[in-house]
């Protein structure tokens, strides 16, 4: 490969970029420089080649045998964000959640104060729809940019995804370089005091010192997964290392150095049990790549 300004990794141990700290090796991991970058990478990348985009790592297991394939890293990349004219928020995918939460609120727009509560990237929470606190991402969406496995930028409009709770359906081989996100004018302190409030109470509720992946698993219709998940006591229960958080039983945490494999096994140990005593099929909000050891 020519002519790359970023960082180039090979045989790279994926519980450095995950969220739960633990994950096996992946083929390659490119951290671009910028999208421009990028576009060069992906264009001598194989036709075939596997690639996977990650931000923070959170909703994300790789399993111990690793992955096959290539990694995107936009953590620490991809960090455009701007304000533009007619109230538009540009983000590109590596600009933390957290951080557009606190730049609407310190320029006096609201209505994005609920991704102080997401522990992902732009480019995740476009993914997934991500939401916290009643908020979700795709209901602020004016337009995105995507690129693709031969390097092509598109500008598309919300009108071309299937969204949903917790799902996006996009079209095949293409990734979310961007978001542009509306915003409504609002109160400075008013937006800030909304986002300590969220972040207080998501600290009260949830192991936020501990490593997970946050919510392990969808909300099902008019129920909550916690709820299902401590009705029959499996808070506190352990596979390895992997342990059903006592604070919030929707979380999964690394208790002491769990495997991707003890992981793996105790969110389908969960989903097994509530399935047979509720009579509900849980859906895993984790992404789950790689190969078994």
């Amino acid at each position: 490969m020519t002519d790359l300004r970023g960082e180039l990794m090979q045989n790279e141990p994926m519980g450095r970029h995950c969220s739960w700290r633990t994950g096996g090796p992946v083929h390659r991991l490119y951290k671009p420089a910028d999208s421009s970058d990028l576009q060069l990478f992906l264009r001598q990348l194989p036709d075939d080649e596997p690639v996977l985009w990650v931000g923070l790592g959170s909703n994300l297991l790789v399993r111990d045998g690793g992955f096959a394939g290539t990694v995107i890293l936009t953590s620490g990349s991809l960090q455009k964000l701007e304000i533009l004219e007619s109230d538009l928020l540009y983000a590109e995918a590596g600009v933390t959640c957290a951080k557009v939460a606190r730049s609407c609120a310190r320029e006096g727009y609201t209505g994005l104060e609920f991704f102080a509560g997401i522990p992902g990237t732009v480019g995740g929470a476009l993914s997934m729809n991500a939401g916290a606190f009643g908020g979700e991402t795709w209901e602020h969406v004016e337009k995105v940019t995507t690129i693709d496995h031969s390097g092509e930028i598109r500008e598309r409009t919300p009108a071309e995804f299937d969204v949903h709770y917790r799902e996006v359906g996009k079209p095949a081989d293409e990734w979310f370089l961007a978001g542009y996100f509306r915003l409504a004018h609002g109160d400075v302190e008013d937006s800030q005091r909304r986002i300590r409030e969220l972040l207080d109470r998501r600290s009260a509720t949830q192991p936020t010192t501990q490593p997970s992946c946050g919510s392990t698993f969808r909300n099902p219709e008019n129920d909550h997964a916690a709820r299902l998940i401590e009705s029959i006591g499996l808070k506190g229960h352990c596979i390895g290392g992997a342990c059903v958080s006592t604070k919030h039983a929707n979380f999964i945490i690394n208790e002491k150095d769990a495997t991707a494999s003890d992981l793996e096994q105790l969110i389908d140990y969960v989903r097994q049990q509530v399935a047979e005593q509720c009579g509900v099929e849980l859906v895993p909000e984790v992404h789950i790549v790689g190969d078994v050891l």
